[in-house]
């Protein structure tokens, strides 16, 4: 992993974090490193969405070169339902599949506008990889396939619908 110029750390240790950003931006300043490939959805999900990508990838300037996956389930399902499947029952499935194909797409470079924060530019990152594999876009992340929904996010989202109705 040396050799290749990872940048480990821990996503919960806020101190990680600022270092993180750090290495990052020296990494992208140095023009003799390779570009870093970063997956800022944090997980994958069922191949419908994409969702909420975390911020940090976005803050640290540089251009981003977007990069759309789609898996083809025609052959095989890549996607573990951990609450479904065991671990082990997931490697049988993916092992006995007839092939794991995915289409990608290498979009054109993007770079923030003056006016945008990084958040903004996350979105509309986002948005344009989704378009491309004809994907939706959720405005949440994938923690929420472990966690208890907040009462406040279905409050709003409530909300939301009661507007449309």
């Amino acid at each position: 992993m040396k050799t290749a110029h990872h940048v480990i750390f821990e996503r919960s240790e806020m101190k990680d974090r600022h270092l993180v950003r750090k290495k990052i931006r020296e990494h992208i300043a140095d023009k003799t490193k390779l570009p870093i490939l970063i997956f800022p959805e944090g997980t994958c999900i069922n191949n419908t969405s994409v969702m909420m990508f975390k911020k940090g990838s976005f803050e640290v300037g540089g251009t981003i070169h977007p990069v759309a996956i789609k898996y083809d389930p025609r052959f095989g399902d890549p996607f573990w339902n951990s609450m479904k499947y065991s671990m082990m029952t997931y490697v049988f499935k993916l092992f006995t599949s007839w092939a794991i194909v995915c289409n990608v797409w290498y979009l054109p470079p993007m770079v923030k506008e003056e006016e945008e924060d990084a958040v903004h530019f996350a979105d509309r990152v986002k948005a344009v990889i989704a378009a491309q594999g004809g994907m939706s876009v959720l405005p949440w992340d994938g923690g929420l396939k472990r966690k208890k929904v907040k009462d406040s996010f279905k409050e709003e989202q409530q909300k939301k619908y009661c507007q449309i109705v």
